[in-house]
């Protein structure tokens, strides 16, 4: 890993081919992803880029890096042109811009791994099959918080339908898929490397530490995921079912806070409530499912309730909650109701994670200008209190006797660590409700869908996701996907869904595997600072 790699004597071929490298990787990392799900290339994706890194100074890496992070993303993250401007009526221009200008921030970590990357094979080429991993899990995780964080397409997503590798994540979280993904390509690369020089340099070794680490951790991790998956399915067979019906009524997004439209919306979702199935044990609508603010319209609200006790069935749905400061300001919640059978509100759950630019705007006395910019960004607050709800039984309206779950509203579902909570809290199952309309016709509502299979895994519930225009379905425990509908349809679903009551190691323990990478990742980088000390001192003296 550490001789150098022969370069073509062409002088184009040798310009030209970084700027092949770096295309090939950013072409490949959108298809990672849904909706291609061509979750096989995420074990190539960092292939060309890593392999056109070798002995490049880490400067220059970290710059290569960067614009193949920024094509990746800007490739992958598209659907920001498609929300900003056909719902958020920015012109067309500006939303591409304001995309390309997030895709140069997500872009970024991908230099900053580069450069790293460019460093370690300098300095501690040996150890490359494990510093890489690390430093991109370590990255992976600082996207997820800063800004109020994006882990939005990690690398370990890539592989949501792979069950048997996935399953460790119980353990790890989505950062440890990743981490062997990572550990792959640095394999697939080391051995591209020693093909390519040992033509020139035939007594070069085989690079057979990260080569068998690799294919070593590979096959415990699927040994481990094919006994996880079997013991799943044997605990779902002996297990209590829950019957739940989803409402997917497809509101389209342009009409859908238009009082003309209340009567029209309210009625479909009665009809599908009906189809969905009466006597279920949940009936699940969407985010912001109400054309109204629930506690502020007495007449919708009474509607409301004739269609909880027509169904004789617990209704959880979303709606805003409006409140005021103390010197009379409004502001709001992004709220999901539980009403009884009976139609009492049991409980209430306010969203926690807010989506920046979306539902509040950050620095707002710098950036006043985008509230008239920008249609549609809301005052919305984080909400407070318990994470969980229980159903309530027929013999009780106020929740102390039910089975118990905790509710992920929209952006909430991406954050591995806050669903985690709702699992620590004592969720027998889980939930998320959803309103991608926002995103269109774009490759969003796939890639949404699909983090959700690592929520399920991550702590072995089930789940169960209400979309207004889809992705609606069920996920097992085991990350199975049970139930799905197609976007833009008007769907009633109803199905089964096991009730658990143990906690994973992630559940109970969080993210200690990304937290060592951190440290891993500290030490390294100390370590490479006193050795450039320890050099600049020998070379002076």
């Amino acid at each position: 890993m550490g001789q150098t790699i022969p370069h073509s004597s062409s002088p184009y071929l040798n310009k030209l081919a970084p700027l092949f490298a770096i295309a090939l990787t950013g072409i490949l990392h959108p298809l990672s992803f849904p909706p291609f799900n061509l979750g096989w290339l995420a074990w190539v994706v960092l292939v060309p880029l890593q392999f056109i890194l070798h002995d490049l100074p880490p400067k220059r890496a970290l710059w290569y890096g960067w614009l193949a992070g920024t094509l990746a993303f800007a490739g992958t993250v598209t659907w920001v042109i498609t929300a900003m401007h056909q719902f958020g009526q920015v012109p067309i221009v500006v939303s591409a811009l304001l995309m390309l200008l997030l895709a140069t921030y997500l872009g970024l970590y991908m230099g900053f791994y580069a450069w790293g990357y460019a460093t370690f094979q300098q300095t501690h080429p040996n150890l490359l099959w494990l510093s890489a991993p690390v430093l991109w899990v370590t990255l992976e995780f600082v996207r997820t918080y800063a800004f109020s964080g994006l882990p939005w397409a990690l690398l370990g997503y890539s592989q949501y339908q792979w069950l048997p590798v996935i399953q460790f994540a119980d353990m790890t979280g989505v950062y440890g898929v990743s981490f062997l993904i990572v550990m792959g390509n640095v394999a697939i690369t080391s051995l591209l490397v020693w093909i390519v020089a040992k033509r020139r340099v035939p007594s070069m070794p085989i690079p057979w530490i990260s080569t068998a680490s690799f294919v070593c951790t590979l096959s415990l991790i699927l040994a481990y995921g094919s006994w996880r998956v079997h013991q799943q399915a044997d605990l779902d067979a002996t297990t209590t079912t829950l019957s739940i019906g989803l409402v997917q009524a497809n509101i389209d997004q342009a009409i859908k806070w238009n009082e003309a439209y209340r009567d029209d919306t309210l009625q479909r979702y009665a009809t599908l409530s009906q189809q969905a199935g009466k006597n279920t044990d949940l009936l699940i609508w969407p985010e912001a499912a109400t054309p109204f603010l629930f506690e502020q319209e007495p007449a919708y609200q009474g509607k409301i309730l004739e269609i909880v006790k027509d169904t004789h069935s617990p209704l959880l749905f979303g709606s805003p909650t409006l409140r005021f400061h103390q010197d009379g300001r409004p502001y709001l919640y992004n709220s999901v109701f539980l009403l009884t059978p009976e139609g009492k509100v049991s409980a209430r759950y306010d969203k926690r994670h807010l989506v920046p630019f979306g539902e509040y705007i950050p620095l707002r006395s710098i950036l006043f200008f985008l509230d008239k910019l920008v249609v549609g960004i809301g005052d919305f607050q984080s909400g407070q209190g318990p994470m969980t709800m229980q159903i309530p039984t027929p013999s009780t309206n106020n929740g102390s006797i039910g089975r118990r779950f905790g509710v992920a509203i929209c952006f909430e579902v991406i954050f591995p660590d806050l669903v985690r909570q709702m699992a620590n809290e004592g969720a027998n199952f889980l939930v998320t409700v959803t309103n991608d309309a926002w995103f269109g016709d774009s490759a969003a509502p796939y890639q949404h869908f699909g983090m959700v299979v690592f929520r399920a895994v991550e702590n072995h519930l089930a789940f169960a996701r209400a979309a207004n225009t889809g992705i609606s379905g069920f996920i097992g425990p085991d990350g199975r996907i049970l139930t799905q509908t197609s976007i833009f349809s008007e769907q009633a679903v109803t199905g089964a869904l096991p009730l658990r009551h143990t906690m994973t190691f992630y559940t109970q323990f969080g993210d200690v595997f990304s937290w060592i990478c951190v440290i891993l990742t500290g030490i390294l980088m100390i370590g490479i600072r006193l050795q450039t000390r320890q050099s600049v001192k020998h070379s002076t003296s």
